[in-house]
């Protein structure tokens, strides 16, 4: 794969879909992405994720992956990433994936080696059955993701009837056709019984919304064994006791405690 030149890659990768073609001849795609994030993420149209911070890609990477997947609604997922994200934060780990709860044989992974191709991907995948959403995701700021490449994906997610994730890292927001703008950033998650880590956990913040409306936050976590996004569970309202106040001679004149 890496002595390929761009033209052999792509042809790899049509071949590939063309072979999911034939084992997909009918689809249904739904059309509500389901559980807490119902209605908030149109179908066959474009949904652009940013990081908050360079160091949030994996975050919103992870989470990209998961709505994709709860957007597909059973049906294949196409993820691809430009070379450049792949170098700033590594190749994605398939063991990872399936510990997220996610079938790893359900995702079709292509590494692009630029934005164009990265591009010219998304816009095959949009437009071919066995895929109910692709994920791309892209570093920095590039003139490739412009108005009109935007505006490209969105006919061919409108004629496929897929619905597209433009994962964007270490980039500013720039005009573009999709339905919705997203900040998404990794926040603290509550640990489980025992002290194990806890549910992967995002703060979302919705920047842009096509027609309008208000910029709205939401913190949830990811439950990997229900394959659904759900909300934190709420504090329990106990206190830590304050420990008794003792007298000031209690103190020696250095500030330290007298025993």
């Amino acid at each position: 794969m890496k002595n390929m030149c761009r033209a052999e890659r792509l042809s790899l990768v049509r071949q590939r879909i063309r072979a999911l073609n034939q084992g997909c001849p009918e689809v249904c795609h739904s059309k509500q992405t389901p559980g807490l994030l119902s209605g908030v993420f149109k179908q066959e149209a474009i949904h652009e994720l940013y990081a908050a911070n360079p160091a949030d890609a994996v975050a919103v990477n992870a989470f990209a992956l998961a709505v994709g997947m709860l957007s597909a609604n059973g049906q294949h997922v196409v993820w691809a990433l430009d070379a450049t994200m792949t170098s700033e934060h590594g190749t994605p780990y398939v063991v990872g994936i399936e510990e997220m709860g996610i079938d790893s044989s359900k995702i079709l992974l292509v590494k692009a080696p630029n934005i164009k191709s990265l591009l010219i991907v998304g816009e095959e995948s949009l437009k071919s059955p066995p895929f109910g959403s692709v994920v791309i995701s892209a570093w920095g700021n590039s003139k490739a993701l412009s108005l009109n490449s935007s505006r490209r994906l969105a006919l061919a997610a409108k004629l496929g009837g897929a619905t597209l994730f433009c994962v964007r890292a270490g980039a500013e927001p720039s005009p573009s056709a999709a339905e919705t703008r997203w900040s998404v950033k990794a926040t603290a998650s509550t640990s489980l019984a025992g002290g194990a880590p806890g549910h992967p956990s995002f703060s979302l913040t919705l920047l842009r919304r096509r027609g309008g409306g208000e910029v709205k936050n939401w913190i949830l976590e990811w439950d990997r064994d229900a394959r659904s996004f759900r909300e934190p569970a709420p504090l329990s309202g106990a206190m830590v006791p304050v420990a008794a106040q003792r007298p000031a001679e209690a103190w020696g004149d250095s500030g330290r405690r007298v025993a």
